[in-house]
């Protein structure tokens, strides 16, 4: 079993900072129809995943890497390989339906997280897109969760 790279510590000052950076990210992208922030540092392009909190039913925009297979979205929990899941992966749990913006377009969506062997088979190509992703599962103990989204 993998040790944590990060203290729990850690982890809360890191997901503070990330959320904030990816509040701003996700408002400019959609206020400017994908063409102003739409790459993560590192030139990697983003979608927004459009989803609800899933105790208090907000609106919440995630920027996510812009992974996909065969044309679906993919989104990758992975949170930097902090040993906690992000938020965002209990609010798309508890509710599944969502909208994802790309720079090109958008749609509705059905979120359905996969089994170990479905991540297994989809992690290189996962990996092919964006390689710290690889590092990020290196990083945590826990097993970095998946989702294939479906158009609806």
């Amino acid at each position: 079993m993998t040790q944590e790279k990060y203290t729990i510590k850690q982890a809360i000052t890191a997901k503070r900072i990330i959320k904030y950076f990816a509040k701003f990210q996700a408002r400019v992208f959609l206020l400017s129809n994908g063409k102003l922030w739409n790459k993560w540092p590192g030139g990697f392009p983003i979608m927004v995943v459009r989803t609800k909190g899933a105790k208090t039913n907000k609106i919440r925009n995630i920027p996510l890497i812009h992974v996909h297979v065969d044309g679906l979205p993919v989104l990758v929990a992975s949170l930097g390989g902090m040993p906690k899941n992000p938020s965002w992966y209990y609010n798309i749990k508890a509710h599944p339906e969502l909208k994802i913006s790309t720079i090109h377009d958008s749609g509705n969506y059905i979120a359905e997280e996969v089994s170990k062997e479905k991540k297994e088979e989809l992690w290189p190509i996962i990996c092919s897109i964006y390689p710290d992703y690889a590092t990020y599962q290196n990083n945590t103990a826990r097993e970095i969760p998946v989702f294939l989204c479906i158009k609806i």
